[in-house]
This record gives structure tokens, C-alpha cells and sequence, in this order.
């Protein structure tokens, strides 16, 4: 997809999830044609609804595993974000066969399609690969460390390290120009905490006045990405020659602790000094007896520079604030319904 293309024909899968809305319009905006396919599992039609008067936009409702529907509308476009799959680290505990499946055949399909049609695909894979992070910050080409099989929380970083090395087997030996990115806590606006996603689950919790469920003691940290910077990223590699068969970092340097998010949500919000304001809540009482959680985890962002130049823009006080304020708003705009 070189620097100059305008006007392509682009095949989001996933493309109702917060992610691919924002890609959606990204690509719109500068004069794409969209297709999302979306299964709406864990995608919202509302992320997506306002999408629906573009000409250059459609939406098909189905899933990523029905082979001949991506074969279809794989050789009516030319460029795939591969987006589908499922996640959430408490969907992933609760229903590991769907993630599985879900992640490993839909990826396939994805693929094997693309492959028959000579189509260019993006892939989009996670952080949670590195699993114990063996090194930080975590680089793309370090070792992984994963828990053991009988612990259902590893079954998601399993299945995208499957899709990682199926998308690479095609391109070795099938030619089949992919990338694959691996995004890093990934956050913003139209993000649902549904699924564990720790930031609005945060915030409205606290814009409900209810207290913040932190899961172990806080203090684990992670490293934060606005949703826009995550697609200004994917782009620039979408368009970098040179990134198709290797493997990139999406991320954020700025490490803060899980408890340092909250008390940042709080006060965000205008909560500090709020009686007993955060909960907090072990691990097996959370999502499973023996549940393994990862410490530290932070990228490693040298390579996605070094190809593409790409930097990120925002900070995680941004982040905060654009989050908050979406969820206040869809907050009103409840309460005047009747």
C-alpha cells in the first residue's frame, strides 16, 4: 500500500470494535473505500452507526471463520486489517474454546483468502504474547515466556502467537505480503470495559461514584496508547514497503502502575478524597483460582521508528481526558432518554 495510494478498497475484519471504528473513519477520511466485517460478539453497532451515510462505507454482518464469505470479500478489496478476534483477558479466562477458535480459524481464513486473491494484510496480534516478558522493554524479536496449558488465562497469547506464525509461513512461503503489529494496551474513546479493559472501566466506575476495582495489589504496570496514535501507526506501516514480512511494536514508553491509573482517574474526575475510592480485589476472586498476571510490561518502540518515523502524540493525562469525556457524555446522553 505505497505512500501515494488514495481511494483503495479496504476489508476491516472486526471493523464494529473500538479499534476498527476509529480505523474506519481514519481510512474514510482520506478517501478509502470501507468494508467492516463484523460479527457484533464483541463489537457495537454504535461505534459504527454514524458510518452507514458514507458512500464509501458498507458493513456486512457475518463471521471471520465463514471461509467462503472472506474469500468473497477478500477479491473485492485490496488491502485486509485483520482485526478480528477475541478478547479480553475476562472473556479469555471464561470461554478459552472461543478464543481459540476464534483467533487461530478466523486468522486462517483470513490468510488462506488473501493468499488466493494476492492481497496485502495487515495483522493485527498483542502485547500478551511476551507473556512473562522475559526482557523489558519488550522488543519484537525477544524470547516469550508463557504459563502453562492448564491455566486458561495464556490461551489468547498462544492463539496470536499461532497467528503470528501462520502469517509469516505465507508470506515465506506463499509470497503473501503481511504485517503484523503487535498493540500494547490500546486505549480511548467508544472503549468498552466489558471485557477488562482497565481505563473506562475505571472511569465509570468513578463517574458512577462507585469504588475502583483494582485487581492484586496495583501494583503491576502497564504502558498506555491513545486509540489515535495506534492507528497513525498502523497506517504508516500499511504504507512502508519495507515492514512487509516483519514484525512491529505499537506502543507506549510511558510506564505507570495500575494503581497510579486510579488515583489519576479519580482525580480526573473530581473524586479525590473520596471515601474508600478503590477496591481492591485478588486475583482468583477476580476471574480464576491460579490466575497468572504479568508484572511489568512496556514496549519497545525503536523498530516501528526506525521504519516509518512514527512517534506518539499523546500522553496518558490525554488519554484520561478523552476518555472521560466520552464516557460523561454517553453518560448524559442516557439520562435524557426517556
Amino acid at each position: 500500500m505505497p505512500a501515494s495510494a488514495s481511494h483503495r478498497r479496504v476489508l476491516i475484519t472486526g471493523g464494529a470494535g473500538f479499534i476498527g471504528s476509529h480505523l474506519s473513519r481514519a481510512l474514510l477520511a482520506r478517501g478509502d473505500r470501507v468494508t467492516v466485517l463484523d460479527d457484533f460478539s464483541t463489537g457495537r453497532l454504535g461505534n459504527i452507526d454514524d458510518l452507514a451515510a458514507d458512500a464509501d462505507f458498507s458493513l456486512v454482518r457475518g463471521n471471520v471463520c465463514d471461509e467462503p464469505l472472506v474469500n468473497g470479500l477478500a477479491g473485492e478489496s485490496d488491502i485486509i486489517f485483520h482485526l478480528a478476534a477475541a478478547v479480553g483477558v475476562q472473556l479469555v479466562v471464561e470461554d478459552a474454546l472461543t478464543t481459540i477458535e476464534t483467533n487461530v480459524m478466523g486468522t486462517g481464513s483470513v490468510l488462506k483468502a488473501a493468499s488466493e486473491h494476492g492481497v496485502q494484510v495487515m495483522l493485527a496480534s498483542t502485547s500478551e504474547v511476551y507473556g512473562k516478558c522475559v526482557k523489558l522493554p519488550a522488543a519484537e524479536d525477544d524470547d516469550v515466556l508463557l504459563g502453562a496449558s492448564r491455566n486458561s488465562r495464556w490461551s489468547y497469547a498462544a492463539s496470536k502467537l499461532v497467528d503470528e506464525f501462520l502469517a509469516l509461513a505465507y508470506h515465506r512461503q506463499r509470497g503473501l505480503p503481511v504485517v503484523v503489529f503487535r498493540l500494547f494496551n490500546t486505549v480511548g474513546p467508544r472503549q468498552s470495559g466489558r471485557y477488562g479493559m482497565v481505563i473506562p472501566r475505571f472511569v465509570g466506575a468513578a463517574l458512577a461514584g462507585e469504588p475502583l476495582p483494582v485487581h492484586g495489589d496495583g501494583g503491576q504496570s502497564r504502558s498506555f496508547l491513545h486509540v489515535h496514535d495506534a492507528i497513525a501507526g498502523m497506517l504508516a506501516l500499511a504504507e512502508c514497503p519495507d515492514a512487509i514480512g516483519e514484525v512491529f511494536n505499537v506502543g507506549s514508553s510511558e510506564e505507570v502502575t495500575v494503581g497510579e491509573v486510579a488515583e489519576r482517574v479519580l482525580a480526573g474526575v473530581g473524586r479525590t478524597g473520596a471515601a474508600n475510592p478503590i477496591a481492591y480485589i485478588p486475583y482468583d476472586e477476580a476471574y480464576a483460582p491460579g490466575f497468572e498476571d504479568i508484572r511489568r510490561r512496556v514496549a519497545d518502540t525503536s523498530k516501528l521508528r526506525k521504519f516509518t518515523g512514527w512517534e506518539p502524540q499523546r500522553s496518558l493525562d490525554d488519554i484520561l481526558s478523552d476518555v472521560i469525556a466520552d464516557l460523561r457524555a454517553d453518560q448524559s446522553q442516557r439520562q435524557r432518554q426517556p
